[in-house]
């Protein structure tokens, strides 16, 4: 039986962190065994912002080695980086056709972004989701694992691949949003400010990529408060997620001392000691991260190895994604 396909990919605009891991990466390890799946690195989308790509190859190289570090099998996915697949490009520019400049300018991400940088509203940043649709009908991906800040992108490839088979025949597979029906985990910042980022907050954020004790200052300076004024309190946000990470992280005797300890807690009476729960915390996550970090660390010390995976992801990404716009030239009428 032939296994459906899944596209998801990943911007090199900074190191991955606990989010991304909790938030896509494992799931994708999940996927990697139930479907034939093709993940990619989108250095095409970094470049509508116009960063200093005097580091972009730098972060390709270590998107690539974190995805396997964290249990990416290069031998069962195609894990590519987007501009090693000229054929995106390709069929980026038929879509682009069939998109209209009204509804891009109303898409909620370029309207940030136009906000955001005034001085540099591009044709590829209103063209964004196009591209998008583009990295997702190249393979022909009938599920897209997306958060709810990308669903109106993924509605948009559906609304151009109908288009398309409209105009041309019905040869393009509609895809549609995918997760395991699982609540998304979201994770915050260390100070109780949004959510971790590849970029910012870097001190509230736990980077894949960070070393030991990098981890345990960040948590032991992790907001917390005088503890619960009642017994059984509803947690603050940022108490909350201290016992997230904990869960994710930790065994289950520890989470369960923790949160009796908060449960039994009152003014005058505070059995929660954040400091013991913040050493704990930490040091689980140590455990977590090391071995993950080094074997990235590994991978991207050795080049030659990198550009062999590099290439092995291009070769299978190029070779769905060649008979995909062999039948698009041919429907579009360019078969000459």
């Amino acid at each position: 039986m032939q296994k459906e396909v899944v596209v998801s990919g990943i911007r090199p605009t900074g190191f991955l962190h606990l989010g991304n891991y909790f938030g896509a990466m494992r799931n994708y390890v999940r996927m990697q065994d139930e479907f034939e799946c093709y993940f990619f690195v989108a250095n095409w989308h970094s470049l509508t912002t116009h960063p200093d790509t005097k580091e972009l190859q730098n972060s390709v190289y270590r998107v690539i080695a974190e995805n396997i570090a964290c249990g990416l099998d290069p031998d069962k996915v195609a894990l590519y980086v987007q501009s090693d697949i000229p054929e995106i490009a390709e069929l980026y520019l038929y879509l682009n056709m069939l998109a209209y400049k009204g509804e891009l300018e109303k898409t909620v991400t370029f309207k940030e972004k136009a906000r955001a940088q005034p001085d540099n509203i591009n044709a590829g940043l209103l063209t964004y989701p196009v591209l998008q649709a583009a990295d997702i009908i190249i393979q022909r991906a009938v599920k897209v694992p997306v958060g709810k800040d990308q669903e109106q992108h993924l509605e948009m490839a559906r609304n151009l691949a109908e288009r398309f088979n409209y105009r041309y025949g019905d040869i393009l597979p509609l895809p549609h949003a995918f997760n395991y029906g699982d609540e998304l985990i979201k994770i915050m910042g260390l100070d109780g400010l949004g959510k971790m980022s590849k970029s910012e907050n870097q001190q509230s954020t736990i980077y894949l990529a960070d070393d030991n004790d990098a981890i345990r200052k960040k948590i032991m300076k992790a907001k917390t408060d005088q503890g619960p004024a009642t017994p059984n309190s509803e947690k603050p946000d940022y108490i909350q997620n201290l016992f997230t990470l904990m869960k994710l992280v930790s065994n289950a005797e520890a989470v369960a001392k923790f949160e009796f300890d908060f449960n039994a807690s009152s003014t005058g009476n505070c059995a929660i000691r954040y400091g013991d729960m913040k050493k704990q915390l930490a040091e689980d996550m140590v455990q977590f991260i090391a071995p993950i970090r080094e074997k990235a660390n590994a991978i991207l010390g050795d080049k030659e190895l990198l550009h062999k995976l590099m290439k092995q992801g291009a070769d299978k990404g190029r070779s769905r994604a060649a008979e995909t716009l062999k039948m698009v030239r041919n429907a579009v009428g360019l078969n000459y």
